[in-house]
């Protein structure tokens, strides 16, 4: 008799704890609660140099072939809000790109700063003019990123973190161009290219600053991107194009599944 009650009491016990187990599986199951995703940014974002762009986004050069729209589309957020534009300065992205921010955000990714510092005149200076010309004027694009830049990057980083105080924020940095040493036998020459990729170091090297500063991730796609650079044989960036300027020194649509995904991916 004892034994019986004992079974019953044990055969009662296991149901219990199957039902329990069964319970949080369902629970987990559930249906998760919304989740918005914000890619904000510039050229780098909005995807120019991968092509198939979106009519409808006009100059900024939108296209579903960018890691903000890769990243969408393999993780499927309930909301997704595409606003990085080609061209875009931190007073771009405070003026125009801010408005799908709100309270509910969960993520928030962006690569700003590169036009502010000059980029696209430190490239036509050094593939125009002198080597020396070249060297001063990444030099003067250094010097504004030390005096100038912090503060227009606190600025945007500011007004994301009071629209959207929960979100996880990735800031995403610029790729070094060139392999040194590389295949190249025409175009700039090496000290160029070393002064190009040494701006672009000291320029993520400030924005990962100012982004840590305020709570932010940061990825580097340095990493991702090496052997990949101009002049590896493999580049995942677009060298001078004269039939496309617009897309010179932009990563291809491989530099943004290959390199910038799963940077992007692993931060968010």
């Amino acid at each position: 008799m004892r034994l019986s009650r004992f079974a019953s009491l044990s055969s009662a016990l296991l149901l219990a704890a199957g039902a329990a187990l069964f319970g949080a599986g369902a629970a987990a199951a559930a249906p998760q609660a919304d989740f918005g995703y914000v890619a904000l940014g510039d050229s780098y974002s909005s995807g120019v140099g991968a092509g198939n762009y979106d009519s409808g986004s006009g100059n900024c050069k939108r296209t579903p072939r960018a890691y903000p729209a890769l990243w969408a589309a393999a993780h499927s957020p309930q909301t997704f809000s595409f606003t990085a534009c080609s061209g875009a300065r931190t007073g771009d992205v405070l003026s125009g790109q801010l408005g799908p921010l709100n309270s509910g955000t969960d993520l928030v990714s962006i690569t700003v700063g590169g036009n502010d510092a000059g980029f696209s005149d430190v490239m036509t200076t050094c593939v125009l003019q002198s080597e020396s010309s070249c060297v001063s004027r990444v030099n003067q694009a250094k010097a504004y990123v030390d005096t100038t830049l912090p503060g227009k990057l606190d600025q945007v980083y500011d007004a994301i973190r009071a629209k959207s105080p929960s979100a996880r924020v990735v800031v995403i940095g610029y790729p070094r161009f060139y392999k040194l040493g590389g295949s190249c036998i025409a175009g700039l020459s090496e000290g160029e290219r070393s002064a190009i990729n040494g701006a672009a170091d000291h320029l993520n090297a400030a924005i990962a600053k100012r982004a840590a500063d305020h709570g932010f991730a940061f990825a580097s796609v340095v990493g991702a991107f090496t052997g990949h650079e101009i002049c590896s044989g493999s580049a995942w960036l677009h060298s001078l194009n004269w039939t496309n300027i617009g897309e010179s020194y932009h990563p291809t649509a491989a530099g943004h599944s290959g390199g910038y995904l799963p940077v992007f991916t692993n931060a968010a």
